[in-house]
């Protein structure tokens, strides 16, 4: 007898589709199907088959598929139009019928009911589910830091001058024409406003500490952090999940080259010490389009306004708001490379962690700056 090839349906060996109906005392029993429920072999029987089940179904038997020795789309759609196009009761298959079902379009056979829970509650138990894999991952990513940071000291050879002098640059010098337009004019947006209320109760020279102290302390550190966390944060986040996608990284591993040292730690430092110079470039801009937009409603004089900002500013304040900017640095670079060293090798996971890391860091961003005006609240400055 010839053998057929591979591929190729052999009809000779095939076995005739059947039902057996088991009988189960005190129920309708059990539909239990055997053969070959192909195309070839349910050729001529189609007829019978459907009478058959379908007279089964009516009697409401289980159904188990899991003897089959070849299941098809023939076979599929004779069982559906024998079940009425509805899914009986009960049926026991193998995840490759589920699979064929599910391909043709026909619900699937829901799993074991064991009472039906909230999809509300679901979501925010995947949500802290989640939430607990990020502070894991995150605390495991910082505790490498430190650990390769006490190497560093020990082996300073090691530090990546050129890396750290490089992402200074990126993430400083060419963050100053972004920050500088967009810090400008909010200057002139919140002046033009500020303005307007004190003329109202003809208090026009308090424009320069209203500006002044809002500009130093919080809204020129925080301007500048948002502005380099979608800016510089999405950039290194694109990068190293771009590393990782042409697998980059994996040939660091292979090397033997730590990616924390080699990668993580020249972005935090850098922005770290980047962070404060554009901070302080922002808030310049900031009362800059302050005092042009004050000299056009006010009519106040520029050397006035100039004079007036130390004395309504304490320099403690300038200490603080360079302070804040110095750890959203470090927060931003940290979010951004951890989100970058997650992404999986695929271009739908290099989006979506690109994305993550933008909003993680901004929310970051505006945590620590909401415990550090409390911190600083309490101890009085």
């Amino acid at each position: 007898m010839p053998v057929a090839e591979a591929g190729e349906y052999d009809s000779a060996a095939a076995i005739a589709p059947q039902i057996v109906h088991v009988h189960v005392e005190g129920g309708p029993g059990l539909a239990r199907l055997e053969g070959d429920w192909s195309l070839l072999s349910l050729r001529g029987r189609f007829e019978a088959l459907t009478a058959e089940a379908s007279g089964l179904c009516r009697a409401g038997v289980a159904w188990d598929l899991r003897e089959l020795r070849r299941l098809d789309n023939a076979g599929a759609m004779t069982l559906w139009d024998a079940w009425g196009q509805r899914m009986p009761v009960q049926v026991n298959w193998l995840a490759e019928h589920q699979a064929m079902f599910a391909k043709l379009g026909l619900p699937k056979l829901p799993t074991e009911r064991r009472g039906r829970v909230p999809a509300g509650l679901i979501a925010f138990g995947g949500s802290l589910l989640t939430m607990a894999d990020h502070l894991a991952g995150g605390t495991r990513l910082l505790g490498q830091l430190g650990l390769d940071c006490w190497h560093l000291l020990r082996h300073p050879g090691l530090i990546a001058w050129r890396d750290i002098s490089v992402n200074i640059y990126r993430t400083g010098a060419q963050a100053l024409g972004i920050t500088a337009l967009v810090g400008f004019l909010v200057g002139v947006t919140l002046s033009y406003l500020t303005s307007r209320q004190l003329r109202l109760f003809g208090a026009d020279i308090y424009v320069v500490n209203i500006l002044g102290l809002s500009v130093w302390r919080e809204l020129g550190p925080l301007l500048a952090a948002i502005l380099v966390a979608g800016r510089s944060g999405s950039a290194m986040t694109a990068q190293l999940g771009v590393m990782r996608v042409t697998q980059e990284l994996d040939a660091l591993s292979v090397m033997g080259i730590s990616h924390t040292i080699r990668l993580v730690l020249p972005k935090i430092f850098a922005l770290g010490v980047a962070m404060p110079l554009v901070a302080l470039w922002t808030s310049c801009m900031v009362l800059a389009g302050g005092m042009v937009a004050a000299r056009a409603t006010l009519g106040l004089d520029y050397v006035q306004f100039l004079h007036g900002i130390p004395a309504a500013v304490p320099e403690a304040n300038l200490w603080l708001g360079l302070g804040k900017a110095h750890v959203f640095g470090l927060l931003i670079a940290f979010v951004a490379c951890y989100f970058g060293l997650r992404i999986k090798p695929n271009s739908e996971s290099l989006a979506v962690g690109t994305t993550s890391s933008v909003v993680s860091s901004i929310t970051a961003v505006i945590i620590a700056d909401a415990a550090f005006a409390i911190i600083f609240q309490r101890v009085g400055i």
